[in-house]
């Protein structure tokens, strides 16, 4: 049985689809899922890149796509009020409610629907109080601790390689975002595909030109 890591942050549409297709992908195969959310931005950060909502014509384009996606797939998605937002509150509070910082799918949903079903201000102080009181975490999420895990997440993502979300790292491989999910399934499928070069290969392709 594999298991699969999936980092994700709540601010992400195409973490919310694949969160809401994953199932359906991996129909009939056995595996598990540890979820560990990650703040987006860091991993911009680390990279030197910029998000897709700050490119004007790219967040158009993100913003088309993403509700396109989600009509033929059936899955419920309104964009929130505002976006981009913070995501910290809802990200620590998902670290919150597991001792290991690891929510289970039940929570991630929870605050994955929270931004992305119903249209609303997904950074509302009085929707974030009334989330909060219904996961009822074990632990503060604005305490020390909660907020050391969420890094070491990021630490660990970016360790593996993840650049973006949604990731889904098994095996030390890193497959990202929702159209990785073929892929994703092809290898714990056994696909013999990744038993030749073309994974490793990939590194070794010489680079002909870079922008100063």
């Amino acid at each position: 049985m594999k298991h699969i890591t999936f980092y994700l942050d709540f601010i992400s549409p195409y973490a919310y689809l694949a969160f809401e297709a994953l199932p359906q992908a991996l129909m009939g195969l056995s595996y598990t899922v540890t979820y560990k959310p990650v703040l987006f931005a860091a991993l911009l950060k680390h990279h030197g890149q910029l998000g897709p909502a700050e490119i004007p014509a790219k967040r158009d384009w993100t913003y088309r796509q993403v509700q396109w996606v989600a009509h033929s797939k059936g899955i419920a998605l309104d964009m929130p009020a505002a976006h981009p937002f913070n995501p910290l509150g809802l990200l620590r509070l998902a670290v919150a409610t597991d001792p290991n910082g690891q929510p289970n799918r039940y929570v991630c949903e929870t605050l994955l629907h929270h931004v992305w079903v119903g249209g609303a201000d997904a950074a509302d102080l009085t929707r974030l109080t009334a989330i909060d009181r219904q996961l009822a975490p074990a632990r503060d999420p604005s305490g020390e601790p909660v907020k050391s895990q969420l890094r070491a997440h990021v630490e660990e993502a970016i360790a593996w390689g993840v650049f973006g979300v949604p990731a889904f790292v098994v095996d030390g491989k890193v497959f990202w975002g929702l159209d990785s999910l073929p892929m994703l399934r092809a290898y714990l499928e056994a696909n013999t595909w990744f038993e030749g070069p073309h994974w490793e290969a990939a590194r070794a392709v010489p680079v002909g030109q870079s922008r100063q």
